[in-house]
């Protein structure tokens, strides 16, 4: 039996490009047994161009394979091929509604699918604001499902003094949710 780490990282078109392009270096530089395989929508290319200044190629060389989204035939769309699980950072509510309705008509739905009937972690880093009725009935159906929704909130205990402080804060929460912990600010409660 293979006993590979692997962990399957999905990027859609959401403002959120920097986080993945963060936990990709964090997977590299910390995790190096993790075999990480990323896929990018057609809108995740678009926002890291807009967010981040890089191309697909510059993100993919972050990850041990990077798979087209239009090959529905790739490993990572069957139950038989073992991975940590999936986390799609930053998760639109459009690759939500598409999860949540079971409409795998690309890789990353299909993957994030897989996930599911597999009962194998799939994190969600939703990414919206306002949250309509319609994003938390989908959001809602997917935990129900066995996601978990990790929106990339703010936390201050931690005394972040910059954007990429909170950045990689969130790269960790989204990690640890594999086991994949690492030295990071605990909270450790409040001395009365």
């Amino acid at each position: 039996m293979d006993k590979k780490q692997r962990l399957i990282v999905g990027m859609s078109g959401a403002s959120g490009a920097p986080l993945t392009v963060e936990l990709l270096r964090q997977l590299r530089e910390k995790f190096p047994q993790v075999e990480t395989h990323l896929l990018m929508t057609r809108g995740a290319e678009l926002t890291l161009r807009q967010e981040c200044g890089l191309e697909p190629a510059a993100l993919g060389a972050l990850a041990s394979v990077t798979h087209d989204n239009q090959n529905i035939g790739a490993a990572i769309a069957s139950g038989s091929f073992r991975t940590l699980g999936m986390a799609v950072v930053p998760c639109s509510m459009k690759t939500a509604a598409g999860i949540a309705s079971g409409y795998s008509d690309n890789l990353l739905l299909r993957a994030a699918d897989v996930c599911l009937k597999e009962r194998r972690r799939l994190v969600l880093a939703a990414r919206e604001s306002p949250l309509s009725t319609i994003h938390l009935r989908n959001l809602y159906e997917l935990s129900q499902a066995g996601a978990v929704i990790l929106p990339p909130m703010l936390s201050y205990y931690a005394h972040p003094q910059t954007v990429e402080d909170c950045t990689r804060r969130t790269a960790e929460r989204i990690l640890a949710q594999f086991g994949l912990e690492q030295a990071a600010y605990e909270w450790e409660g409040l001395e009365p």
